[in-house]
């Protein structure tokens, strides 16, 4: 590791495999989150390639509106 590709204190640094994998297939769905992952703070950011949420959750969280509803009314 030179001097230049060394982690500076607080960085983490990134895996530079990833963007190779990325340079080969731009459209591989893997590599694309795993530059996201890398780029991202853990535990805080969302990656950046996860979609923007509208107001109804997404189906698969498990939200179940009619026990929502039922809740609410009690």
């Amino acid at each position: 590791m030179t001097e230049d590709t060394k982690p500076k204190p607080g960085d983490a640094g990134h895996d530079t495999s990833i963007a190779e994998r990325l340079d080969k297939d731009p459209k591989d769905k893997d590599a694309k989150l795993d530059v996201a992952l890398d780029e991202s703070m853990d535990a805080s950011d969302p990656p950046g390639i996860t979609p923007k949420g509208g107001k109804d959750p997404v189906p698969s969280s498990g939200f179940d509106e009619e026990a929502e509803a039922r809740r609410k009314a009690d």
